[in-house]
């Protein structure tokens, strides 16, 4: 900062050169996007009750229905795999039987799996948990 100018005109000038900066660093807004997925991590995916868990590159899928169509192939032996695309479309749903897709978020969060769009899940996903899905307690009770 020299003498005429005052601190408010010099943190002003530090702030637009580090934007400029950034600028330079990232590049093009689609250059920026394929470094983003270049450096995103695979994620874990647990299904509940088994010792193993699998691991899945989230940025190798462009929708939920290849996410779909990932977790039948690692977690359900699909020998008639011809018959259940004819029937109906495969989404997370119905993608391993019995079982409902939620994942973790950077916050440790458990959410619902499909609520958020595509890229934002990509972004904030750590960790995906398949669960199974509950019976209704009360069905069992007499009252």
């Amino acid at each position: 900062m020299n003498a005429t100018q005052s601190p408010a005109a010099a943190a002003a000038a530090e702030y637009f050169k580090m934007a400029r900066w950034a600028e330079r660093r990232v590049g093009p807004p689609q250059q920026a996007e394929e470094d983003f997925s270049a450096v995103i991590p695979p994620v874990t995916v647990v299904l509940e009750g088994r010792a193993i868990c699998q691991r899945i590159s989230l940025h190798k899928h462009g929708s939920y229905e290849s996410l779909a169509k990932a977790l039948r192939r690692m977690f359900v032996d699909d020998d008639d795999e011809g018959e259940e695309s004819g029937e109906r479309r495969l989404d997370l749903t119905n993608a391993v039987p019995g079982y409902i897709v939620a994942y973790e978020d950077i916050e440790n969060d458990l959410l619902l799996a499909g609520d958020l769009n595509w890229n934002d899940f990509v972004r904030v996903a750590k960790r995906i948990r398949i669960l199974p899905v509950k019976a209704n307690s009360r069905r069992g009770r007499a009252n």
